[in-house]
Order: C-alpha cells, then sequence, then structure tokens
C-alpha cells in the first residue's frame, strides 16, 4: 500500500531545503520584493514541471528495461542527499546571492541545471512510486506534477520570507543548517526502511 505519510515527508524536506531554487527565490526577494520575484518563480513552477514530467518518463521506461536499477538509484539517491546534509550542515552563515536579476526564463533554465530537482525526482520515483504505480501513466503525471507544485509552494515560501530568513540564516545558521542536515539524513537513511 503506497505510504503517503513517507513520501510527503519526503518530498517537503527536500523541497524545504536548501537549494538553487529556494535560495535564489530569497535572494530575489530580499532585493526585489515578493512581487517582482514572481515571474522568476513561475518560470521555476514550469521548468520544475517539464523536469519532473521527463525524469519520470525516464525513470519509468528505465525501470521497465532495467528492473535491477532501482537499489544503485536508491543507493546515488541517499549518497546525494547524504552530501547535501553534509553541505547543509558545513555551510556558512552567509548567503550569497547572485546578481543576475530574476525573470520567468531565467528560472524555468535553471530547473534544467539544477541537480537537486533531478535526485528529488529519482528518488521519489524509484522509492515511493513506481513500485506501486509503474506504467499508470495517469498516475505517474499527477505525481510528477504534485511533487512539481510542492518544490514550487517552498520556493515562493522562500520569497515571500526572503528578508526574514536571510537575517534568520545569518543569526541561527548553525542552529538551521544542522536541523536542515538531520532531517535530510532521516530521509537518506528512510529510503531503506
Amino acid at each position: 500500500m503506497f505510504n503517503w505519510i513517507q513520501f510527503l515527508f519526503y518530498a517537503i524536506v527536500t523541497a524545504v531545503t536548501p537549494g538553487p531554487n529556494n535560495i535564489m527565490s530569497m535572494s530575489n526577494a530580499g532585493r526585489q520584493g515578493f512581487r517582482k520575484t514572481l515571474p522568476f518563480n513561475f518560470g521555476i513552477w514550469i521548468g520544475f514541471s517539464l523536469v519532473m514530467l521527463i525524469c519520470t518518463f525516464f525513470c519509468n521506461t528505465l525501470s521497465t528495461l532495467i528492473p535491477k536499477i532501482k537499489t544503485p538509484m536508491l543507493f546515488i539517491g541517499a549518497a546525494y542527499i547524504l552530501y547535501l546534509a553534509w553541505k547543509t550542515f558545513k555551510s556558512s552563515s552567509v548567503i550569497e546571492e547572485d546578481e543576475r536579476h530574476g525573470n520567468f526564463i531565467s528560472g524555468l533554465v535553471l530547473q534544467f541545471v539544477n541537480p537537486k530537482i533531478y535526485i528529488y525526482c529519482i528518488v521519489s520515483m524509484e522509492a515511493y512510486i513506481l513500485p506501486y504505480y509503474h506504467g499508470e501513466w495517469d498516475v505517474l503525471i499527477f505525481f510528477a506534477l504534485l511533487l512539481a507544485f510542492i518544490g514550487f509552494a517552498f520556493t515562493l515560501l522562500w520569497s515571500l520570507f526572503g528578508s526574514v530568513f536571510k537575517m534568520l540564516f545569518s543569526q541561527y545558521a548553525k542552529t538551521t543548517n544542522a536541523i536542515m542536515a538531520l532531517l535530510l539524513v532521516y530521509c537518506a537513511v528512510s529510503l531503506f526502511l
């Protein structure tokens, strides 16, 4: 039976942790305000949705062609999540800003070079979704778009509270980074439970 709690916990923790989308959205909103950051965020959403759909297609196809790919993909995904946890834990309290202005196209293009969302989709599909819904394209498309929406929602949240998060990360960076890192470690371990 599909475990919604584990799936949503993984999706939410992964979406809320710092990554290119969240950091750039927060940075842009801190400089330009929430409203002016919306085109960038909508570009993220469209690009994120496209990447999730493409990644879902390849995960399903590869799982069909090479059934033994699940275990290596889980190990690669877990290793990357642990790497993100380590980088999050060791990151400084200074948030580096990208000086480019955020627009729709830059938000869209960012998705195709953002390794975090590829791992997000691959792990979600291989660990949680494909074991139950392999080949059921209507359900797989729903999950791909749900993953994109969850990521987009947290990107908007980071934008909305851009200047507040920026201040909090600067003041309480070690505590925040440790909590985020521990949540990521839990996600990596839970892939094998």
